[in-house]
């Protein structure tokens, strides 16, 4: 637990490196077109629960392997966003499934540790291309919901993005209180 906390105020944070490709700004939306490389995640799954409360179990599940509760018992340092695969349901909710991960920071991409916590996976994940936008404060569901809903409505029914699933993405930890950058991502479709 100390590791995570340590993590978490003193270590640095290494961002996923990408590249913007177009910066678009419609309807006073702003985003961004965007290509992330691939790599190696720590992810685990969650079914069944509130998106704010599942979203909570599995970050804190990765901290704690972040900060040390791994194999090797290694602080990796933090990496961000934690980025969540939702499955929005018919009505348009994010509760059920869903899908958190947090990128292995670059000197752990070969050999990372292995997770303790039979719930951790690691996974090796395709670059994408998403559509990117941003917004400040304490993310929680009706947040991410609104977002991915505007930047949807401004993309229009042509613009090649997968329907059945975004990203939610948080960049801070819990005590940074001000300043803060929360993303959602739509995944285009790859050619």
């Amino acid at each position: 637990m100390f590791g995570m906390i340590k993590n978490s105020l003193l270590g640095s944070t290494e961002e996923t490196p990408y590249k913007v490709l177009s910066t678009e700004t419609k309807e006073d939306v702003n985003y961004e077109v965007r290509r992330y490389d691939g790599g190696k995640f720590a992810c685990v799954d969650t079914d069944s629960r509130s998106f704010d409360e599942a979203s909570r179990e599995a970050v804190l599940k990765l901290l704690k392997y972040m900060g040390g509760s791994n194999d090797k018992g290694v602080g990796m340092g933090m990496t961000a966003p934690v980025s969540m695969i939702t499955f929005p349901k018919a009505d348009g909710s994010l509760s059920g499934k869903l899908k958190v991960g947090l990128r292995l920071p670059t000197k752990f991409q070969v050999e990372p540790p292995k997770p303790i916590d039979e719930g951790i996976r690691i996974e090796d994940r395709p670059g994408m291309t998403v559509y990117s936008t941003q917004f400040g404060g304490y993310a929680k569901e009706a947040d991410y919901r609104f977002h991915a809903n505007r930047l949807m409505t401004v993309l229009g029914d042509g613009a090649p993005y997968q329907r059945n699933q975004y990203l939610c993405n948080g960049y801070d930890p819990p005590m940074k209180p001000y300043g803060r950058r929360n993303e959602v991502w739509l995944l285009q479709e790859e050619p």
